[in-house]
């Protein structure tokens, strides 16, 4: 399979300023040190703990926030990343690297090369009701980004509204109404139109079935699953709820206090997780049968403040397996076969 999205080292530091002079004293890492590749036409789940960086790194993805440092590659060719590799260890202040960097890496990309990638990448937030502006009219919320891009306007680009308006399940009838007169699984359907309607690639799905009910979820994640494929757009679905990221996902990451700490298919995660954070989250789904108790596998204390990680593993606090290894080195994404990464050093068994 083809790679769309591929992130090397990626971080996303918040400053936190104090004293007199507000000057800077510590930052959150959010995400730090991400590495991770996602195939053309796939729904990649990213899970985890609220507070571990999962939105964070979406919206680094598609340049809403701006990185630190590390690279963002969209639709890049491999020989053109290796290029880039390789003259980043030789000759890191080289001209070419830089004409390189602000050709193919999103992470350095401005002006028109960012409007270009926006109208290529988007996202739908989890709470259709804070996303739309109560002050506008559908017709005028949809047709946002074809003005902002300069695809359409006029009659033409209320077409466009009304086309994708049908595909997500919605008429023309509702083109004159504001976000406050439908209901939650309309307006979330209103927030999927005005991503689509200027045909992107890649779609950052935060938590987008969180703030409705159960049918209505289950409505919406069929809606997705068509859009992909009428569409052939590729998902980012983030999630805490694994039910959800295991019926909708193709692979899924676990992420844990800004860094990825299991990637493998769906399959493989729920039926054969290795790291013991994934071992408790997948412990941790309910079973909808009373009479059943469900081992859990045990987990203790509290999550790290991401402004003071701890040394090494950052999981090694709260870990049944931790060695003395754990608490010295970090451990990077092994991968223990069939595509199946983990950082880890009591399950990958790599030493460094």
């Amino acid at each position: 399979m083809s790679t769309i999205i591929q992130t090397e080292n990626l971080k996303k530091h918040y400053p936190i300023y104090g004293g007199v002079f507000k000057k800077k004293v510590a930052s959150v890492k959010a995400v730090d040190g991400v590495s991770l590749n996602i195939f053309k036409g796939e729904c990649f789940g990213l899970v985890g703990e609220s507070g571990c960086g999962k939105t964070t790194l979406g919206k680094t993805i598609i340049r809403l926030f701006n990185p630190d440092s590390g690279h963002i590659f969209f639709n890049v060719p491999d020989d053109i990343i290796e290029e880039i590799k390789r003259i980043e260890k030789e000759n890191p202040k080289s001209r070419r690297l830089r004409r390189l960097l602000e050709q193919y890496d999103a992470a350095h990309f401005k002006g028109e090369n960012l409007r270009f990638l926006r109208r290529k990448m988007q996202i739908v937030y989890q709470d259709p009701t804070t996303s739309l502006d109560p002050r506008m009219l559908v017709k005028d919320i949809v047709a946002e980004p074809l003005a902002a891009q300069g695809i359409a306007k006029g009659e033409e680009a209320e077409k466009m509204v009304v086309e994708i308006l049908r595909r997500v399940g919605l008429t023309e009838r509702h083109l004159y109404r504001y976000p406050h007169e439908f209901s939650g699984g309309q307006r979330q359907r209103i927030a999927v139109a005005r991503a689509l309607i200027s045909r992107p690639e890649f779609i950052i799905l935060d938590e987008p079935t969180s703030s409705v009910d159960v049918s209505v979820r289950a409505q919406l994640l069929n809606l997705f699953q068509d859009l992909q494929k009428d569409f052939n757009l590729t998902y980012m679905f983030i999630s805490h709820d694994l039910s959800i990221v295991e019926c909708i996902s193709q692979r899924v990451a676990i992420m844990y206090l800004g860094k990825i700490v299991e990637l493998a298919s769906t399959e493989e995660i729920f039926h054969n997780p290795l790291h013991p954070y994934s071992q408790a989250l997948i412990a941790s789904v309910p079973i909808p049968d009373p009479t059943k108790r469900k081992a859990r596998a045990p987990i203790t204390g509290e999550v790290p403040s991401p402004v003071n990680p701890p040394s090494g593993c950052r999981f090694h606090p709260r870990c049944r397996l931790a060695m003395d290894i754990c608490r010295r080195n970090e451990p990077r994404l092994a991968d223990v076969g069939k595509g199946h990464f983990v950082a880890c050093f009591a399950v990958s068994g790599e030493k460094r």
